[in-house]
């Protein structure tokens, strides 16, 4: 296509006497550029913005039906309470209370320390005072856990009288049986602890423990 501007110059210089036409440029007008891509490129539906995921909730309970059952047991005792602590209330001094004839080591930890793992139901100190300290056991493979918490207390009447305090925590949904058996079940442990007081009490005012009691 020749210019516009570049026909009239040549039908210019055809009618003008002496008018020498030195160049003529033929220009050539490159098509118009398209604006249907662009148009094409607008109307292309961008993604809608994927929502960052919920947070997940707490996951079930793995005991649902839970029943926490406390046992709590005390005893008095006839000493100051620093004497009566020094005597039993060492974290292994349990297998003396206790009678349990394989004895007591510390498999892990630092002995009367949070963290420390006795070798009796491999229990886990998890809480101490002064004159008291706390435990759990741990969580067995192919067991529902029942949470056994026990916390054994020192805890000073007067200057010379010590009220001893043993407290149980567990889970009694999970002890097979009626509601007979699980009374039964507490009223064994709550048993076996008042005996272990009667022990310490006897231990922290000098005497002598009686033979152990037969296992069932």
């Amino acid at each position: 296509m020749i210019h516009a501007r570049a026909i009239g110059a040549l039908m210019l210089a055809a009618t003008l006497p002496g008018c020498v036409m030195v160049h003529a440029r033929e220009v050539v007008e490159a098509p118009a550029a398209s604006a249907a891509p662009i148009a094409a490129v607008a109307s292309v539906a961008q993604p809608a913005p994927v929502p960052p995921p919920a947070p997940a909730g707490p996951a079930p309970l793995q005991v649902p039906n839970f029943s926490y059952v406390t046992i709590p047991m005390e005893i008095t005792v006839n000493k100051p309470v620093k004497d009566v602590w020094a005597r039993i209330g060492k974290y292994c001094d349990i297998a003396e209370w206790f009678q349990i004839a394989a004895g007591c080591t510390i498999t892990s930890g630092v002995d009367n320390e949070v963290g420390a793992v006795r070798s009796i139901g491999a229990e886990i100190l998890v809480a101490k005072t002064e004159y008291s300290y706390a435990y759990t056991q741990p969580v067995r493979e192919g067991r529902p856990y029942n949470l056994y918490h026990g916390n054994l207390e020192a805890r000073a009447i007067d200057a010379n009288t010590t009220k001893l305090l043993y407290t149980l925590v567990y889970d009694l949904s999970l002890v097979p049986g009626d509601d007979a058996a699980k009374a039964a079940d507490v009223e064994r442990r709550r048993v076996a602890f008042t005996r272990a007081l009667g022990n310490m009490k006897i231990l922290a005012e000098g005497g002598t423990l009686p033979p152990p009691a037969p296992r069932p």
